[in-house]
């Protein structure tokens, strides 16, 4: 018996001043292998140029809602609610997926009842769409997530768990709010699953929210630690070697800088002393 009574993908695209990049985004989503899906846009208080973007792309969306710039958090519930599919896909505005996503994500869900979050491999792309580098989450249950984001910001999840989980924290408006929402997704249960594909086109640089949340970044590890301080001591031995871990290899690539910052100083210092012992020297 098929547990899925509509089989639905409700897509949730949050738009905030990224007209350059809106059209590769939708576009990625009406053009997906798996058609039973829905798209539901909200511009969350963004420029007159993205607003008339939106309004030359209207005929792709299903649902198109307008709010007062609240943050991303505020912005990816409202559309949440919106929905009607079982499943939800969160797609950052500046981003794009492949094809056959949703296609490979939910059948894996169909497969595996323990699944909770479904994310990829990725390509890293820059603003001109060239692309960079690559990403692969490690995936994995609480234990895994507790230490890092172990997927990606945009990912696949069941409108059921975010709902039983109080959505993502609308206090978080300069990042972090994604791994801070899967933390409380895999609280009691379930894993992430990392399809062994790139399937999925991130953006970095400039002025994306991870790169603001990396400006803040102890003030939002702290947050996230205190506020689920009692699943944190329960993985109290596995936390504090990660830290302890972290701190060493800060501590090694600062004595690197310092090593090479010395012996250039040295260097030149010394250079002059060097023609002059050469010239006496003959």
């Amino acid at each position: 018996m098929n547990e899925y009574i509509n089989n639905k993908i409700s897509v949730v695209i949050p738009v905030y001043n990224t007209a350059q990049y809106l059209e590769t985004c939708i576009n990625s989503v009406r053009k997906q292998s798996y058609t039973n899906i829905e798209l539901i846009v909200v511009d969350d208080g963004s420029d007159s140029e993205t607003k008339k973007k939106l309004k030359e792309l209207s005929s792709k969306i299903d649902i198109l809602i307008h709010q007062e710039n609240k943050g991303q958090s505020s912005a990816r519930n409202l559309g949440i609610a919106n929905t009607t599919g079982e499943f939800v896909l969160v797609l950052d505005s500046d981003d794009y997926f492949v094809s056959t996503f949703c296609e490979k994500a939910f059948k894996i869900f169909k497969e595996n009842k323990q699944v909770k979050i479904i994310t990829c491999q990725s390509n890293l792309i820059n603003k001109d769409n060239d692309v960079i580098g690559s990403y692969t989450p490690s995936g994995g249950d609480i234990s895994k997530m507790l230490l890092n984001n172990t997927a990606m910001g945009s990912c696949m999840f069941k409108k059921t768990d975010w709902a039983k989980v109080g959505g993502y924290d609308e206090n978080m408006k300069k990042g972090f709010e994604d791994w801070e929402f899967y933390i409380r997704l895999l609280s009691d249960g379930g894993e992430v699953i990392v399809i062994s594909e790139i399937l999925f086109n991130y953006r970095i640089g400039g002025v994306s929210t991870t790169t603001k949340a990396n400006k803040v970044k102890y003030e939002l590890l702290e947050y996230i630690y205190f506020k689920h301080e009692e699943i944190y001591k329960q993985y109290f031995n596995d936390f504090i070697s990660f830290l302890l871990l972290r701190i060493e290899k800060e501590e090694q690539e600062k004595n690197k800088m310092y090593t090479r910052l010395e012996y250039r100083i040295g260097y030149y210092i010394l250079k002059p002393f060097r023609f002059v012992k050469r010239i006496l020297n003959g």
